[in-house]
């Protein structure tokens, strides 16, 4: 579709915000990777290390009659915490932090704002911490990444931890939920 805008954000396991944006109606695609780094081509092992400076990342692209990228930050902004410094829960690390890679001046303007929003309302007890940066370049994460959720519904981690964050999301915006 032609008329599909990018959007790329870290919220710490890409397994978890996969799952949670693939829900979502006006997103059409997500694809689960790595971005804000400096090494080409990274793999997992490399991005876990701490060596590239990566971040565990989606790239989203969703339709904007249907999804504002004002809206998609909302929910980014509600389903992880974007006030702890490279951590997600139990998942520590730069490549776990809280990020928005913008694409345009308009994303950037449209974050930061977002963010001003949520602090002056108290929405969280700290401030957000969440990098807002300019977009370079996204890697795809290897293929037995994408999905992961929904193809391995009962691994471990996904029981744990990838599982409570899609109810809890499903739960607060059953009115965006795909049918």
């Amino acid at each position: 579709m032609d008329n599909l805008e990018t959007a790329t954000l870290a919220a710490g396991c890409f397994w978890c915000v996969e799952a949670i944006f693939d829900d979502l109606k006006g997103v059409e695609d997500v694809v689960s990777g790595y971005s804000g780094g400096h090494t080409e081509n990274p793999t997992y092992k490399e991005v876990c290390s701490e060596t590239t400076g990566h971040a565990e990342v989606v790239q989203i692209g969703f339709d904007p009659t249907e999804l504002s990228f004002k809206e998609l930050l909302q929910v980014f902004f509600t389903v992880h915490d974007p006030t702890t410094l490279n951590r997600q829960g139990g998942d520590i690390g730069t490549s776990y932090r809280s990020a928005v890679f913008y694409h345009s001046d308009e994303q950037k303007r449209v974050a930061e704002e977002t963010i001003a929003e949520f602090n002056a309302e108290g929405i969280y007890d700290n401030p957000i911490v969440t990098q807002v940066a300019a977009f370079e370049k996204f890697w795809p994460a290897e293929d037995y990444h994408q999905e992961y959720f929904a193809n391995n519904p009962n691994q471990p981690y996904c029981n744990a931890v990838v599982a409570p964050k899609v109810a809890k999301f499903r739960q607060k915006f059953l009115a965006r939920l795909k049918s």
